[in-house]
């Protein structure tokens, strides 16, 4: 018998096969062993092309709207220390004058 891996959200001990997929009884989270590899190795890159790191500063290369607010964040505003997390808006950032923030990588540029 094949030894398992725990699952990687709730840390059980009772995952089980099921075809090509490995699946958690006790949080139904659903993963393949090649798919837990390929996400840690996933890269965030900013409209240049370049690697994004936490701790990073970037500028906004284009105006941009703000959700709920009159005014927008203007083309060269700097952004230090950047927070990579998944989902479409990809960087976690506090941006003076506006606060908590979450942008895309498209719109900026590392310094």
């Amino acid at each position: 018998m094949m030894d398992l891996p725990n699952c990687p959200k709730c840390n059980s001990e009772y995952t089980y096969e099921d075809g090509s997929l490995l699946i958690c009884p006790e949080c139904s989270h659903e993963w393949t062993l090649e798919g837990e590899n390929s996400e840690e190795k996933k890269i965030i890159k900013d409209a240049n092309g370049n690697a994004l790191n936490d701790g990073d500063s970037v500028t906004i290369i284009k105006d941009l709207k703000v959700k709920g607010s009159s005014s927008a964040l203007k083309i060269g505003t700097k952004v230090k220390n950047i927070r990579l997390v998944d989902g479409d808006h990809n960087i976690d950032c506090q941006i003076e004058g506006f606060g908590a923030m979450k942008l895309k990588s498209e719109f900026v540029k590392k310094i």
